[in-house]
């Protein structure tokens, strides 16, 4: 298979999640979300990082629409399509899904992760998807940031080289 036709391969829709899924008994999948909206290297260190933690990383990946929910009306930069394409090329990154939500609740539902991971200061409980993910027999794990790292401060940073 060659390299380009893996990307694709990489990209799961919202109808064969549970297919996907099935065949993929007996694996400890790792579920994370996010935005992913410009890459940097946090990003890619903290996705190391929950990899790192199973058999296989599930990517749940803010829509557009989703994305201006959370960030404001001048985000995404770049559209659901070309985020997925550029994570979809990270060897980290086994699988990738979209959704329409704030939260991924109806993801996790489907995919029925072992772990989820998020990156930062939360607290495990305090997460909307905690009681789902602790329902399902999986667990939450909060991954560090790297320091000084953020979408948000590359973003100001463009702004005074303007």
């Amino acid at each position: 298979m060659s390299y380009f036709t893996s990307l694709a391969d990489k990209i799961i829709s919202t109808d064969r999640i549970e297919e996907k899924r099935l065949s993929l008994e007996g694996k400890k999948i790792v579920f994370t979300n996010g935005c992913f909206d410009i890459l940097h290297p946090g990003h890619v260190e903290y996705l190391s990082r929950a990899r790192d933690l199973g058999d296989l990383l599930w990517l749940g990946l803010n829509s557009d629409l989703s994305v201006q929910k959370l960030k404001g009306p001048t985000r995404p930069i770049n559209s659901l399509e070309d985020r997925a394409k550029v994570l979809a090329g990270l060897a980290c990154i086994d699988l990738i899904s979209s959704f329409e939500e704030e939260t991924p609740l109806h993801l996790i539902q489907k995919i029925r992760p072992s772990i989820h991971t998020k990156g930062g200061d939360y607290l495990a409980e305090k997460l909307p998807e905690y009681g789902l993910v602790k329902s399902l027999g999986g667990e939450v794990v909060i991954l560090p940031f790297l320091p000084g790292k953020s979408t948000t401060s590359i973003l100001e940073k463009a702004k005074t080289h303007l």
